[in-house]
């Protein structure tokens, strides 16, 4: 799945838009990496903390090998 379909689907569930959805995923990613639990910290990422296309990446990533 593509991830501007993925947010497109979040955004229409909760009845907002995109750039919401991806500024809300943003702030908890951020959240996230100013309180590390050492699981968060495994994210591949160009910076100190992950973009939202980074994280959603390494989600579905994730859940590919799962399915293996």
């Amino acid at each position: 799945m593509r991830k501007e379909k993925i947010y497109k689907e979040i955004a229409k569930k909760y009845g907002v838009n995109v750039d919401e959805v991806k500024r809300e995923m943003q702030a908890a990613i951020d959240e996230a990496y100013a309180n590390p639990n050492p699981a968060v910290l495994d994210i591949p990422r160009k910076a100190s903390v992950p973009t939202v296309d980074e994280f959603v990446d390494f989600a579905v990533e994730q859940v590919n090998n799962e399915r293996q």
